[in-house]
């Protein structure tokens, strides 16, 4: 993988006034929930055994930062081995910061990404199509569909003209009509973090990265933190039908979320999430570059909107969950040839930042070469159990 882990790379630009939370491997002990900081990174057992029992505190944000803990390692040195490639399994090493929290995601929750979805359903998952249909869906609705909130009179009216046009499709019923999609994403415990690959399926011939944010809200729902995350996406594989979407989206490997969970405290709140800007960039082997941006000021449904979607009586979930927020990245950018889109390759570097939450970085692998996920809720509870913390 070719780039350099470093605090200045990873940590967020304002560092020394956040409350960052993160989990490592520690060599014969196992997973550790951490305080990070650019000086080393802290243990909270005392605190908390899981990133999910911290988000349970009454303010965990103020527990973090009143912790008596102790240094573990310095963050120079995790960051040093947190790329799978080289890594010492003798020394520790970073994973994704969380562990029992439902894994659920959001989607079509931005125009341009809705669009791309009725492409996908349209071309049949056929990336060499999606070009002239673009051009024969956006000729019919538009490329700008901002203007309408969703669930509302106007939404359920265009509904009715789009209809009559015979082209609705069940991604604009989700994008502007009452109901949110939610789906889940991964399981818990199944989540790659900094420097581990991301997988796609070998079978895949048109698929993408999705850089998202990513709220961390508790079992009673609410909204406490948020990290970054990589919802990697078969566009072949939705777009032929979308009950294949656990397919699509559910694979090892799939699921990226890190470097850190940043705690909501006086110097970061939801609106810092709701200003945010995410850039992508992916960096092949072949000297192909991909930049992209993703503006939260564009999204559909407001966060704690999503949430509400997410969880409340219907929906309870007594570890928490995190909740991807979505993307209106869908790359259209040509790789291999005029019309052909893009699509990624194995060893494809992804980095996905924003100033407040730090980077991302993952390079990308078959699922079935990928290191297989064998550390479950089972070994979680066992070495729990024996370290004496349940």
């Amino acid at each position: 993988m070719t780039h350099a882990f470093t605090t200045q790379a990873h940590l967020p630009e304002d560092h020394q006034q956040a409350t960052l939370v993160g989990r490592i491997w520690q060599p014969g002990i196992g997973p550790v929930l951490v305080k990070v900081q650019a000086d080393g990174v802290y243990d909270l057992t005392t605190v908390a055994a899981t990133s999910s029992q911290l988000l349970e505190l009454d303010n965990p944000a103020m527990a973090v930062a009143q912790a008596k803990a102790p240094r573990l390692a310095s963050l120079e040195d995790l960051l040093a081995n947190a790329d799978v490639a080289t890594r010492d399994t003798a020394r520790p090493w970073l994973l994704a910061p969380i562990d029992l929290q439902a894994v659920k995601a959001s989607g079509v929750t931005f125009v341009a990404s809705m669009l791309e979805r009725v492409i996908e359903e349209q071309a049949r998952g056929d990336a060499g199509k999606a070009e002239s249909v673009r051009k024969a869906i956006t000729a019919v609705i538009g490329d700008n569909l901002s203007s309408v909130v969703p669930g509302s009179d106007g939404a359920a009216k265009l509904k009715e003209v789009l209809l009559e046009q015979d082209v609705w499709s069940q991604y604009l019923e989700v994008g502007i009509g009452p109901d949110a999609e939610i789906f889940t994403k991964a399981q818990p415990l199944s989540s790659v973090g900094l420097g581990d690959e991301v997988g796609i399926h070998p079978k895949s011939v048109w698929n993408n990265p999705e850089p998202e944010i990513v709220l961390v809200v508790n079992s009673r729902g609410a909204t406490l933190g948020a990290t970054l995350g990589n919802d990697v996406n078969l566009r072949d594989f939705e777009g032929r039908s979308a009950l294949l979407l656990g397919k699509a989206k559910d694979n090892n490997a799939s699921c990226a979320v890190g470097p850190f969970i940043r705690l909501f405290d006086a110097n970061f709140s939801i609106d810092d999430v709701r200003r945010a800007e995410l850039t992508m960039r992916v960096d092949g082997t072949e000297g192909f570059t991909l930049k992209g941006s993703s503006s939260m000021s564009m999204i559909s449904r407001d966060p704690l909107n999503l949430v509400e979607h997410a969880i409340g009586p219907n929906h309870q979930y007594p570890d928490g969950l995190v909740l991807f927020l979505g993307t209106m990245f869908a790359p259209t950018q040509d790789r291999f040839g005029p019309g052909q889109g893009f699509t990624h390759q194995v060893a494809d570097v992804v980095t996905i930042a924003t100033p407040k939450l730090g980077a991302l970085v993952n390079k990308v692998n078959f699922t079935d070469k990928v290191t297989p996920w064998t550390f479950g809720l089972t070994a979680l509870l066992k070495n729990l159990a024996q370290r004496k913390l349940i």
